[in-house]
């Protein structure tokens, strides 16, 4: 079986695949890396996480292949569906789980990660977000690409705010979607490990930096926050977020 953890950025996309990958590697499925370098997977899949990038045929048929021989391992993206991936989710050898979040917060959490980055000389996927415009149209994208995922039935959508809220219940969701019951003596670990609060002391493997709701009311004009309500308001409440 072929997992796919696939979020919009800043999301706690990264967060939401270690949690996957460990609980899917826990109930004795393989891990990802190592699935990578056995069949030789590091053009297609790059970065610490996997990530496969577009869901396109060629792609989808290179990391399906290891599947179909017996492999269960975990996939990272944050790109839209395309067919083929509709079709490989319909057919029931790849199961998809996605995260998504208020697009307010995750356009300040994008825009102050690429600066932070050009700050410290090391420019990311995020760096070309130099001004509000430019970080606006990057997640008018991706909110597109999140109605998208919305929209597939078989997919399991968790909201960021809260797998951060009410950890317990999500990740018990999570658990159980990939087949393994959250009290499992094998899920157990892996659950406390990725909590919130382990952030603070130290846990790698969670990814978020800040992570709270609503910050961009803080850090947003309100020239800025009007703007971002018009762009999204379809979006912002369809997804119960307050505009």
């Amino acid at each position: 079986m072929l997992i796919l953890s696939v979020g919009m950025p800043r999301a706690g996309s990264g967060w939401y695949y270690n949690l996957t990958h460990d609980l899917v590697a826990a109930a004795g499925g393989q891990d990802a890396r190592q699935i990578r370098q056995r069949y030789h997977l590091e053009r297609i899949l790059t970065e610490v996480n996997c990530n496969i990038g577009a869901l396109t045929l060629p792609r989808l048929t290179s990391v399906l292949l290891p599947s179909l021989l017996g492999n269960t391992f975990v996939i990272k993206a944050h790109a839209a569906p395309t067919p083929a991936a509709l079709r490989v989710i319909q057919s029931g050898r790849l199961r998809a789980a996605y995260i998504y979040r208020d697009p307010r917060d995750a356009l300040l959490s994008a825009y102050d990660n690429g600066q932070r980055a050009l700050q410290k000389g090391r420019p990311n996927a995020f760096s070309h977000l130099t001004d509000f415009d430019k970080s606006l149209e990057f997640m008018r994208a991706y909110v597109r690409i999140s109605d998208a995922w919305l929209a597939i039935t078989p997919v399991l959508h968790t909201r960021y705010e809260s797998l951060k809220d009410d950890y317990d219940l999500e990740s018990g969701l999570l658990a159980a979607f990939l087949d393994l019951d959250p009290g499992d003596p094998r899920a157990r670990p892996v659950i406390e490990r990725y909590r919130p609060e382990a952030a603070r002391q130290g846990q790698q493997g969670i990814h978020f930096n800040k992570g709270k709701a609503g910050r961009f009311r803080e850090r947003m004009t309100i020239e800025q926050q009007e703007i971002m309500a018009r762009e999204f308001a379809t979006y912002l409440t369809r997804m119960g977020y307050a505009i």
